[in-house]
This record gives structure tokens, C-alpha cells and sequence, in this order.
């Protein structure tokens, strides 16, 4: 891992940023971007809970090959992000998606066939993102795992980077499960603290928009025993246990989209959920009602 392209600058890829920079001063980090945002963000300093970082950058057309490129954009910025990091690309890429959601690789993978691609859930922040500062109380984990051996050398060099440059992991035997969790943890807390403009703690409090996380839960809960993964109201409560770990004030990405006057990932998520529903049969009724009710909110500003 001699060098390291990030594609996005938002919460998440300023974290894993500032964590390289910090402890791996060996590694050459570089974010690519587009000519538009690379004009933007030159020689912007950036506060990571108060301390400042200035990144390199460098545009799509002069853009290396990359030993690992952590994709860090929203949902909605996917599609660009693809033309920007093909030059970063090579036979040895290793390729980590922190997005959120259960289809980013897919569509990586569906672009880059050959791209040696590691699911990745990233699970525990609290980020929060405003402007050109951030601020975390956790920084959460990253969770990782193959779908078949002939990942696990790659897989074997991710993670002895992560413990070089301090970032948290788990190793899971069934990646596909947590990623179908997270995906449950997403659809519940990021579109309720959206649709009611709230926060970590109150939206776990009792109320209409508590019982609205529950049962937007159990929508995707029962979709994913649909789709053979085994959720059980176990992994409701295990996620509900992390959400009690968070910054009670803080809010999560779509909660910050709708602060910020930014388009939301709503498609990604009930619209995903909306879809299965009609795969399967299945009524989902409150993501219905979110996904409704976060497309008028985005309408009252973009």
C-alpha cells in the first residue's frame, strides 16, 4: 500500500483521510476529483475535530494507478465517481466502498470486472459534516469480508494497512449479512431523522418517529428473510444498541442532506425497499411514507 486515492471529500473520506495522513506518512494519499471540484477544494483546509489537514489532490486525466481506492461518495455521486477513478485502476487495485446501501460493488464491479473489489460496510460514526469542517465522538469500524478464496490475499493486505494506519475493523465469515444490517440501520435512522428533522437521540426516543425507525426495520427485516438473508429482531436490537453509542445531538448523512439543501439518498434506500417489496410481495408502507415525504423535502430547495 505505497499509494492511496480517495474519490469523495465528504465525511467519510476525510475521516479515512486524515487517519492516513496521520499514521502513514510512507503512503502517498491523494484525493481525485473532477476540474470543477478540484478548483474548488485547492488549497482548502479542512478542520477534523479542530485540527487542520491540507490534502493533496489531483484531477480524473492525472490521476495514477492506485495500490488501494476507498470510493467515499454519496449514492448520488456514484456515476460521476466512476469516470473520475478509472485512471486509478489497475491490475492490483484493491477497491473498498464505504457507501452506504447494498449495491455500490455491484455497480463497481458492473463498470471495472476485473477490479479486485472487498466488501465493505462501514458501521459506528457518527461524522458529521458542515462546510469544511468535521466532527466525529466515534469513528466507527469498518467491516470486511470475501465471497470466495480468491480474495484472501487481498483481503490479508486491506487489513494490515488498516491496523498501520489505525483504522478499526471487523473481519466477517458472512459479509453479505451485515451488509443487509447496515442496510436496515440506514433505511430506519437516515430517512426518519430526515423526514422529522431530527436527531440521534430524538428520534430513539418515544414517539411518532420512534415507531416509524422500528417499523421501517422490520420492512427491510422481512425483505431480507425474503431475499435469504437471516435478519431477526436480534440485529434490530443490536443496531438500536449502536445508535445509543452515537452523539445524541448529531444526525446522520440524510439528515445532514436536508440541513445542508442537498439532494438525499432516499432512492437508495426506501426506493431499493420499495422495489424488493414489489419483488416479493411484501407491503412496506412506511417506506412508502418516507420515501413520499423526503421527496417534498427535497423539492422545497433544490
Amino acid at each position: 500500500m505505497r499509494r492511496v486515492t480517495i474519490v469523495g471529500m465528504g465525511a467519510l473520506g476525510l475521516l479515512y483521510g486524515a487517519m492516513i495522513q496521520d499514521h502513514a506518512k510512507d503512503v502517498e494519499l491523494s484525493y481525485v476529483m473532477d476540474d470543477a471540484r478540484a478548483q474548488k477544494y485547492q488549497g482548502t483546509t479542512f478542520t477534523i475535530n479542530e485540527k487542520p489537514y491540507q490534502f493533496p489532490m489531483e484531477t480524473a486525466d492525472r490521476a495514477k494507478e492506485a495500490d488501494l481506492l476507498i470510493v467515499a461518495v454519496k449514492y448520488t455521486g456514484l456515476k460521476s465517481a466512476l469516470d473520475v477513478m478509472n485512471n486509478c485502476i489497475g491490475e492490483r487495485t484493491i477497491i473498498v466502498s464505504v457507501l452506504n446501501g447494498i449495491s455500490s460493488e455491484k455497480i463497481i464491479a458492473e463498470r471495472f470486472p476485473k477490479a479486485h473489489i472487498i466488501d465493505t460496510v462501514a458501521q459506528g460514526m457518527d461524522a458529521m459534516k458542515f462546510g469544511n469542517s468535521l466532527k466525529y465522538t466515534q469513528c466507527g469500524e469498518l467491516h470486511v469480508g470475501i465471497t470466495g478464496e480468491s480474495q484472501r490475499k487481498d483481503l490479508d493486505v486491506l487489513v494490515k494497512f488498516f491496523e498501520k494506519v489505525q483504522i478499526p475493523y471487523v473481519i466477517e465469515a458472512d459479509i453479505l449479512y451485515r451488509m443487509w444490517g447496515k442496510f436496515m440501520l440506514n433505511v430506519g435512522i437516515n430517512q426518519t431523522c430526515m423526514v422529522y428533522g431530527q436527531t440521534y437521540g430524538e428520534v430513539l426516543n418515544k414517539g411518532e418517529s420512534n415507531r416509524t425507525l422500528f417499523a421501517a426495520f422490520r420492512e427491510v427485516l422481512a425483505i431480507a428473510n425474503a431475499e435469504g438473508i437471516a435478519l431477526s429482531e436480534k440485529d434490530v436490537a443490536q443496531y438500536v444498541k449502536i445508535l445509543q453509542t452515537l452523539d445524541p445531538k448529531g444526525t446522520p448523512s440524510m439528515g445532514q442532506d436536508r440541513i445542508n439543501k442537498k439532494a438525499s439518498e432516499v432512492d437508495m434506500f426506501a426506493g431499493a425497499v420499495i422495489e424488493l417489496g414489489k419483488k416479493h410481495s411484501i407491503s412496506v408502507p412506511t417506506n412508502e411514507f418516507l420515501y413520499e415525504r423526503a421527496k417534498e423535502i427535497e423539492q422545497e430547495y433544490l
